[in-house]
């Protein structure tokens, strides 16, 4: 087994280079260099200006503007790639060849094709393949997974997702694929399943033809569904995921640093007795209000730890690229849903970007 490969017994920090030091690049660097699972030890991007903008965050981290030199260094084990999207496969492919294990920021890719490869070369490799959907670490996603799985909130019935403000456009991916993979991502691991079919609408107010308004729908079988509405034109910014269940619901804000999550006693009650046919069939219950207390912690950090322990360990990611794949395959479902003025793409066999 070479040095990069899963060891179990090794419990050094890892290794870790990052490439790309723009927007989320930053975030990464302090993140590695304060985590006591990793060593950061070299940084890449192709403009010197922003290497040397990072520099203070971790003056013992090498400089690189070649990539290819980069995957040469031998104290690298595990690349993370914070690079525009289009971008994501292939650096990740390239890493993945030279052995390394490879944390990638969201989306994993932009076509299922390009994800499927990178599996089966993390696969073939014995490498970890991991998606950074850093809301899946957080407190507040843990809470609410666990209040589902222990049953508290019944059955559930619907997930509605705001996710807008007035935001950074991107030049190679529209809002959905800026902004609602995150709540595809949160969504899919709180019902712990993929959705069975896709609609989707939006707009561009650009000439750059990327949708800046987008609203999506996705079925998951059993009557739960869940609506994400997406925007960079907002002159407010919410950040906020209600779960519907028939016992209790919740809503998530994450704006919110105090109280990030409400649990409502709140709901209807449905009389199944034939006599009540002829009467009323629905009663309202309006129950507490709590606010569960969650831990202060870091989301990023935790993501960061995680990685390294998969790659110490073997562990599967929570965030393994499979389901970034399936993130990718929701997307691409949605972009043939908007060009098709919203019609119902089936999501039983996977979707192709050129299908």
């Amino acid at each position: 087994m070479s040095s990069t490969q899963h060891s179990p017994v090794n419990a050094a920090p890892v290794g870790v280079a990052l490439v790309g030091c723009g927007y989320w690049g930053p975030n990464l660097i302090r993140n590695f260099t304060a985590s006591r699972t990793t060593r950061l030890v070299g940084v890449c991007d192709r403009d010197q200006g922003r290497l040397d903008a990072v520099a203070g965050l971790n003056p013992a981290a090498r400089q690189f503007t070649d990539f290819k030199e980069l995957l040469k260094d031998p104290e690298v084990e595990a690349v993370a790639i914070a690079t525009p999207p289009k971008t994501h496969a292939p650096f990740a492919a390239a890493a993945l060849r030279a052995g390394k294990h490879v944390l990638v920021e969201k989306p994993l890719c932009v076509s299922s094709p390009e994800g499927e490869q990178l599996l089966a070369l993390a696969a073939d490799g014995n490498l970890t393949l991991m998606v950074d959907h850093t809301y899946l670490y957080s407190p507040a996603v843990r809470r609410i997974k666990k209040l589902i799985d222990s049953g508290e909130l019944g059955r559930l019935h619907f997930f509605d997702s705001v996710r807008i403000n007035l935001g950074l456009f991107q030049n190679d991916v529209n809002v959905l694929w800026d902004l609602a993979c995150h709540d595809i991502a949160i969504v899919s691991h709180l019902v712990d399943r993929t959705p069975i079919a896709v609609n989707a609408h939006g707009i561009s107010h650009t000439f750059s033809g990327m949708e800046d308004v987008a609203y999506l729908t996705l079925d998951y079988g059993d009557n739960i569904t869940a609506t994400f509405h997406v925007n960079w034109l907002s002159p407010v910014k919410i950040r906020q995921l209600i779960v519907g269940g028939h016992q209790k619901s919740v809503v998530f804000n994450d704006l919110d640093p105090n109280e990030p999550i409400k649990v409502y006693d709140r709901g209807i009650n449905v009389s199944d007795e034939p006599e009540s046919r002829h009467g009323l069939l629905v009663g309202y219950r309006m129950g507490d209000v709590w606010s569960p207390h969650l831990p202060r912690e870091e989301p990023l950090r935790n993501m960061v730890e995680h990685f390294a322990r998969c790659i110490r360990t073997g562990e599967r990611p929570l965030t393994d690229g499979l389901s970034g794949l399936n993130v990718v395959r929701i997307l691409e479902a949605a972009h043939r849903s908007i060009r098709a003025e919203g019609r119902r793409i089936p999501l039983n066999q996977p979707v192709s970007a050129a299908a």
